[in-house]
């Protein structure tokens, strides 16, 4: 399962942007290095369930919205140094291991420093703290690099292909291929048989970003000031209330409005049983919707997996008529597949003998026979035949 991290400073939102998307529970305060161990849980990527469009019953979605799962790992705060083991650094780097991409959550509101304390609204610049967070983790990998690289070049003998794929093996707990250290070389602008510390510092850093995609997520958007909106709206930045998010969930959950998560706005079912004070935040929620397009919490999670990590939503049925599987259930699983994934690809991913057996797909809308190398399509909904059963 696709597993995306929550990494940034103590004391920008994390955990309760943790909270928000993903309902377990989490130490939330207003104080640095709130979390300590590593919280796990699961989020979800919200799609259009192919129900609504084929007019069938279906009991996997809410309303036509399927959430697929996915796995999401809160990490304890980065300070500056982290890669030296200052603060709860080399913790923290090691939890980001597994990460498919990073979501970087950021004080949006610029009310905390560089290490988490608190300061003055607006005082602090957000994007100070992306350049902060790449540096520690490019620092970090190249710790990594350098305590192997003399007998690394020595065992490689300075051949660029055996060179590639030591580093790969070094590098592997990261998920890093010969290929990645290749495309790093060559974006770093070296020459890996010849590079020196500065060098190695340059390829770190671009093995970092093709390896661990990191999306920015300016947090705490409700408390920004308009000229800090102003400022961060020429970055790349998702913003977000993550607070907003967990008080429309847990609304929802205690049936007084409706809202799924990533939705443009939400609907009031019991007013009455909502105090002043509850109506006053939830109108403000609202006025941040409107002017963001949401909470932003869904939203960063869906563009990182779809524009991020270019991930399709494909839905694989036994019967291509019925849109069942074998217990008569329909459209019951929904698969996170790389964008350009063939039918066979499909095949793999159910079971490895599925795939050994693949025969052909069927394009179940359609009910027509597609080729093994046909690129699948968000949405489509495929048969596949195979010998093994």
């Amino acid at each position: 399962m696709i597993t995306l991290a929550l990494a940034g400073k103590p004391n920008c939102g994390k955990s309760t942007f943790f909270r928000a998307a993903t309902m377990a529970p989490a130490e939330i305060a207003n104080y640095p290095f709130t979390t300590i161990d590593a919280n796990f849980g699961v989020a979800y990527l919200r799609a259009a369930c192919p129900c609504k469009s084929l007019s069938l019953p279906c009991e996997s979605c809410s309303d036509g919205v399927r959430f697929v799962p996915i796995n999401l790992v809160d990490v304890a705060g980065l300070v500056p140094d982290a890669h030296k083991g200052r603060g709860l650094g080399n913790q923290f780097l090691d939890n980001l291991r597994q990460a498919d991409a990073i979501l970087h959550i950021l004080d949006a509101s610029g009310s905390t420093d560089s290490e988490g304390n608190p300061v003055d609204i607006g005082s602090h610049d957000p994007r100070d703290d992306i350049v902060f967070l790449e540096y520690e983790m490019a620092m970090w990998v190249y710790g990594i690099v350098d305590k192997h690289w003399a007998k690394l070049l020595r065992q490689a003998q300075s051949k660029t292909s055996a060179i590639h794929r030591a580093l790969s093996e070094v590098l592997t707990g990261l998920r890093i291929s010969p290929e990645d250290v290749r495309d790093a070389e060559v974006a770093a602008g070296i020459d890996l048989a010849h590079a020196d510390a500065d060098g190695l510092q340059a390829f770190c850093r671009e093995i970092v970003r093709i390896s661990k995609p990191m999306v920015a997520v300016g947090n705490k958007i409700d408390q920004a000031p308009e000229m800090m909106i102003d400022l961060l709206k020429g970055s790349r930045f998702i913003f977000s209330t993550a607070a907003g998010e967990l008080a429309l969930r847990n609304a929802a959950a205690a049936h007084l409005i409706r809202y799924l998560p990533g939705d443009r706005t939400f609907t009031l079912l019991d007013e009455k049983s909502l105090s002043p004070q509850q109506k006053a935040g939830l109108a403000r929620i609202a006025e941040v919707m409107d002017m963001f397009g949401g909470t932003g919490v869904q939203q960063a999670i869906d563009y990182t997996i779809r524009e991020v990590l270019g991930l399709i939503v494909v839905y694989p049925v036994e019967d291509e008529h019925k849109f069942t599987d074998s217990k008569g259930r329909i459209l019951p699983d929904a698969f996170l597949m790389k964008r350009g994934s063939t039918p066979r690809d499909l095949a793999f991913m159910v079971h490895t003998d599925i795939g050994k057996g693949f025969l052909y797909a069927v394009d179940a809308r359609t009910s027509m026979r597609i080729k093994d190398t046909h690129e699948l399509q968000d949405g489509d909904v495929i048969r596949i035949v195979s010998t093994a059963k």
